[in-house]
């Protein structure tokens, strides 16, 4: 029995993601060859073409990817804390702890970047922004932090993450780095906090 179009979409698209990932995370987007990669899913150039129009199309969908991956993984780091600042903070700590990962500092913090740009233009990222003002709005709404332009506020933060995940996974000693990093930015976080 022949499988629906829009299945036989889906699978092609899955496998060239798959493939993707993998040569990707291990050798680099550089070093990948289209051919190879096409191989190892079973399927051809003209099928990459065909869905993702190039390279750097296939690396975006690959980032799009664990980019939802990691929303995920954070908003339940985020659910599992006893308070909304709490959760707040320990989502931007997972964050940059997620920066020690081999395959996101590959892709998602080296490569991404020098291939499609700034992360702060990345669909993703726009996401990230309003889920961050939203919270930082309910924060200063509570008197948790002080009153604060919560969009501005939010674009700070995810700047800063964003910059210090990418010096995490260029350091020559990431965990190092990464314990510096995380406790400078959590006396950041606190300077958004109401003083008793």
């Amino acid at each position: 029995m022949r499988k629906p179009r829009s299945q036989m979409i889906a699978e092609t698209r899955a496998k060239l993601i798959a493939a993707a990932r993998a040569a990707f995370g291990t050798v680099g987007y550089a070093e990948t060859s289209m051919d190879d990669l096409t191989a190892s899913a079973g399927l051809t150039r003209g099928a990459l073409y065909h869905h993702f129009g190039d390279k750097k199309g296939l690396l975006a969908a690959v980032i799009g990817q664990i980019d939802s991956e990691m929303s995920v993984y954070l908003r339940a780091i985020a659910a599992k804390a006893p308070d909304p600042w709490t959760g707040f903070r320990d989502e931007c700590t997972a964050y940059l702890e997620l920066a020690l990962e081999p395959e996101i500092q590959r892709i998602m913090l080296r490569d991404g970047p020098a291939v499609l740009g700034d992360p702060l233009d990345w669909p993703g990222q726009s996401e990230c922004i309003l889920w961050m003002t939203e919270s930082l709005a309910k924060l200063a709404e509570t008197g948790r932090i002080a009153p604060v332009d919560a969009e501005a506020a939010a674009r700070l933060v995810c700047g800063a993450t964003q910059y210090a995940a990418q010096w995490i996974a260029r350091a020559s000693d990431p965990k190092a780095t990464s314990r510096k990093a995380i406790e400078a930015f959590n006396l950041m976080l606190d300077g958004l906090l109401v003083r008793s």
